[in-house]
């Protein structure tokens, strides 16, 4: 067993999270993730009102009685989802744990500490990380630049923003971004974090309510297959390499704004490449992590492999040597 200040702060088994992914993280996923010991989050925003937010919530119960939180995600939007009563509904069905993402989360955060809530905040940099400890969250999960949705603009890969970001933050901080195995919670340990988060891994389970053309592309591509698409728009999100992902890179190269890639990118026709398996219908988000994904196990095989090996290696490749053991300069 691993512990960490992770599994101590939420009450899990062991030191993973599973992703709030939009159109992704539904309550079987959710619910696997939290009966296999990890902590998973439900996508608030997933859920098309307020109101079936707390259907939701009480389908994952049915399903689990361990511990589970929700993503809230707030982005800027011509016309926002009504992030104040997605909150409430949060608050009110009792749940204690919530991450945020996205913009500022200042106001939400107050309000979940106020109500008692344990806060994670996501972000892809040190100083909003460190911007989110002022504000009291509890713990980071803080991206690298191999993650799969939005990047950041930093191009900072997890080997460095990782312990940067641990040098500078007195509450524990969740890796995010590249990780798939036990090799990867190794080093993430190694680097100074506590835990880590995967999407991408998590993605392609049993459990995972995407199709399972999904499902077979994530496991046969390697890490080259995504594209970073919104770059010149400065709001850069790794995606899937697929035709439309190819003609959004390209246009934007080309000069265009985002009213002209608007009808590409419209985020129902990425849910409907979960819902109908047709891999170019719309733009879609995967992690370079895929490169290190290959085949489809339950959600419980994945945690148990991943600590398993994860064990395996710090019991047969991290052990101290004796000095004894060690050369002598000279």
């Amino acid at each position: 067993m691993i512990r960490t200040r992770l599994t101590d702060l939420f009450g899990i088994r062991h030191p993973i999270v599973q992703g709030g992914m939009q159109w992704v993280a539904t309550a079987p996923l959710v619910a696997a993730v939290a009966e296999a010991g990890a902590l998973g989050f439900l996508s608030a925003l997933t859920q098309p009102t307020p109101a079936d937010l707390v259907r939701e919530i009480e389908r994952c119960r049915a399903l689990t009685a361990e511990p589970f939180g929700v993503n809230l995600t707030i982005l800027p939007s011509i016309t926002p989802p009504p992030y104040d009563e997605y909150r409430r509904a949060i608050i009110d069905a009792g749940i204690t744990v919530v991450e945020t993402a996205g913009s500022n989360p200042a106001e939400h955060v107050d309000a979940f500490k106020s109500a008692g809530l344990t806060v994670v905040h996501k972000c892809t940099s040190v100083r909003h990380a460190v911007s989110a400890q002022r504000l009291g969250v509890d713990a980071v999960s803080i991206d690298g630049f191999e993650c799969a949705g939005h990047a950041g603009e930093d191009d900072t890969p997890g080997l460095v923003l990782i312990p940067a970001a641990v040098d500078e933050l007195s509450i524990p901080v969740i890796a995010s971004g590249g990780f798939a195995d036990g090799r990867g919670l190794v080093a993430a340990l190694a680097l100074g974090a506590e835990g880590i988060n995967m999407g991408t891994r998590f993605m392609c389970t049993a459990e995972s309510p995407i199709h399972d053309n999904v499902k077979q592309r994530i496991r046969d591509s390697d890490l080259r297959d995504t594209d970073l698409i919104f770059r010149e728009l400065r709001n850069t999100s790794r995606v899937a390499r697929n035709a439309i992902s190819r003609q959004v890179v390209d246009m934007l190269r080309r000069g265009a704004n985002f009213e002209d890639i608007r009808p590409l990118v419209a985020g129902v026709r990425g849910r409907e490449v979960y819902t109908t398996g047709d891999l170019d219908h719309g733009v879609w988000t995967v992690g370079m992590a895929q490169g290190l994904v290959h085949d489809i196990p339950t959600v419980g095989d994945v945690i148990v492999r991943i600590v398993a090996e994860a064990e395996a290696l710090i019991r047969s490749r991290l052990v101290a040597s004796t000095v004894g053991d060690l050369p002598v300069a000279g």
